[in-house]
């Protein structure tokens, strides 16, 4: 962060901050789920639900949150989110029944779509073009760290009380708001705004272009993106009622396992992903992670041993890390002057796999234990089949390339 201001790097380091918070609060529940689910009676269907009405909500809100930031100020949107968040947190703890755990997280994703649009504009506000790549990849490390110690926290504090994670996570999210009140400045230029009826042409369009996206180059790719965040997200909201349920995992157990794989798949995208593109290409590391992802998920019902588990689930997560930035890099690398419209649509259908895999993992849990993973296979292999046809497709109009 050298090439920052000092002023621009302590707004930086805040921001940081702030984001860590919202994407700990994401990851915190995972091992902490199988235990309110038996305390509190609920059934794997309520759980699916719980996980899909948060980045439900989220989808909806962030539109209209990103332009809230441009007409108020990016301050104000992000301490809104970080209170929100507070609440979502303390109400969690507190909550006694389902109808308090879903109004919890429906607050919890309308506060990451608060906080993520208005801190990524922040970014943009603070930088130049020489400095912003360097801002956003500080921002982003952050909510990776979030998302991957999320877990852990959870895990560790529940040892002191079911509901003590969430209210620490209450209670960071609340100091994070009073902290950005009053010493983060407002980084908006209200006279570089453009007109309201100019933005609202740019949602209009968006949700147009979103609807009309099947005609588009880059369908096949975001069909992948969608099966891909269906399976994942089918496999994570059950893992840690799987293991609960089938092993008897602890909490903790399922923190270390699911930080782990979060862990590992995040180093060897670091030092491997760049390699393996140059090597043999988007195309065909998609179609060989989609392969490990189907296989290494039906290995998840056999892995009886816990360090059979942690193989198997690092291997269904590190198979995710590397189809998602490989399908970005072909996008960014086609995608010509139209960045912004296929970055749009790809954040969209990973969304709509966010929400819809959640569903069917809850439902499918309730019928049978093994029957999410099975299922998400089944969702990967028809990703694997469709990665295929698309490379063979690509491979017959420019013969002797490796993508």
């Amino acid at each position: 962060m050298k090439a920052l201001a000092t002023r621009n790097r302590g707004a930086i380091l805040l921001l940081m901050f702030n984001i860590f918070i919202g994407f700990v609060g994401v990851g915190l529940v995972i091992p902490i789920m199988p235990t309110y689910m038996n305390v509190l009676g609920i059934s794997g269907t309520i759980v699916g639900l719980l996980v899909a009405v948060f980045s439900l909500t989220q989808f909806l809100v962030a539109p209209y949150a990103g332009s809230w930031s441009d007409r108020y100020g990016r301050k104000w949107i992000i301490v809104a989110g970080l209170l929100l968040f507070a609440v979502s947190e303390l109400l969690f703890g507190l909550a006694t029944n389902a109808v308090l755990l879903f109004i919890s997280r429906l607050l919890g994703g309308v506060s990451v779509a608060f906080i993520m649009p208005a801190v990524m504009a922040y970014v943009v506000d603070i930088t130049t073009e020489e400095d912003r790549g360097m801002g956003m990849g500080w921002i982003n490390a952050a909510i990776s760290t979030g998302f991957i110690i999320g877990p852990a926290i959870g895990g560790f504090l529940v040892e002191y009380g079911m509901r003590v994670p969430f209210f620490a996570a209450a209670g960071a999210a609340a100091l994070s708001a009073v902290v950005s009140m009053s010493i983060l400045p407002e980084s908006l230029d209200k006279n570089k705004l453009p007109a309201p009826e100019a933005r609202m042409d740019r949602k209009e369009s968006q949700l147009a272009q979103l609807a009309k996206s099947y005609r588009t180059p880059y369908f096949t790719g975001l069909l992948i993106i969608l099966i891909t965040s269906l399976g994942l997200s089918q496999f994570e909201t059950v893992l840690g009622l799987f293991v609960d349920h089938k092993y008897s995992y602890t909490p903790n157990e399922i923190a270390w396992l699911i930080m782990i794989g979060a862990i590992v798949g995040a180093v060897m995208q670091l030092t491997l992903f760049g390699r393996l593109i140059n090597w043999i290409g988007e195309k065909k590391l998609t179609v060989y992670c989609l392969l490990v992802m189907a296989v290494f998920m039906v290995a998840t019902i056999f892995s009886a041993q816990y360090w059979m588990m942690v193989v198997s689930v690092t291997l269904v997560f590190l198979a995710v890390d590397f189809v998602r930035p490989a399908i970005s890099t072909y996008f960014s690398r086609i995608a010509g002057n139209e960045q912004g419209l296929v970055a749009g649509l790809n954040a969209s259908y990973t969304s709509l796999g966010n929400i819809g895999g959640p569903i069917l993992a809850g439902a499918l849990f309730d019928v049978q234990i093994n029957s999410p993973f099975l299922v998400g296979s089944l969702i990967a292999l028809g990703g694997w089949i469709l990665s295929l046809r698309w490379m063979r497709k690509q491979t017959e109009r420019s013969p002797g390339t490796t993508v």
